[in-house]
């Protein structure tokens, strides 16, 4: 039996030590532990899928959470299926010892307790992630509704770019050109041309 680790982080800032301290002295060697620095939103991530490929049949998976392995609840499930039923697999959960699937072998009470344990963590697992959606949702149209403007401000045009897009559109000048002498870029002077015509 080879023992493996796998640790998540949302962001390449957080900081997955505590996770990789966790599964080294679980015992794993370095070179087994796998570490993804993004979203647990689905499972297209680099480091777990080099991990499915290496795990065989009664190795052990060893994570520190169930929300490490990932956020989206009917993914979690597919995904606990196919290591412990289709590659044959076991999962060891540290923070959670009931989800321990290499603990209930031949004990149908505790396979049983572990997939419904697995299905109600998946399940507010994925509640949560909707209600921080939901959240962030409120607070933009919260600050929408007080005036606060959101994405990229505008800097305030030249006195002179009128002229000069009066020129352009007469075809007396070119766009590099009218952004040179307006001391602005040249797609600057180019989106706003198009922001006037639109108007």
């Amino acid at each position: 039996m080879n023992k493996y680790g796998y640790a998540r982080v949302s962001t390449k800032e957080q900081n997955p030590d505590r996770q990789l301290i966790a599964l080294i002295e679980c015992g794993i060697k370095e070179k087994n532990i796998y570490l993804d620095k993004m979203s647990g939103k689905d499972f297209e991530r680099l480091q777990y899928l080099k991990l499915l490929k290496r795990l065989k049949k009664g190795d052990l998976l060893i994570i520190k959470s169930i929300d490490r392995l990932g956020r989206n609840y009917s993914e979690i499930l597919e995904q606990w299926r196919k290591i412990t039923k289709e590659i044959g697999a076991d999962i060891q959960v540290l923070d959670m010892s009931l989800l321990n699937t290499d603990l209930s072998h031949g004990n149908l009470t505790g396979i049983f307790i572990s997939d419904l344990v697995l299905q109600i963590l998946a399940y507010v697992a994925e509640t949560e992630r909707t209600f921080i959606k939901q959240r962030q949702a409120e607070g933009i149209a919260a600050a929408k509704a007080k005036g606060v403007q959101f994405g990229c401000h505008k800097s305030k045009l030249p006195d002179q770019f009128e002229m000069y897009y009066q020129m352009w559109l007469e075809g007396k000048i070119s766009t590099r050109k009218a952004a040179e002498q307006l001391h602005i870029s040249h797609s600057t002077f180019y989106r706003r041309c198009k922001e006037q015509d639109e108007k």
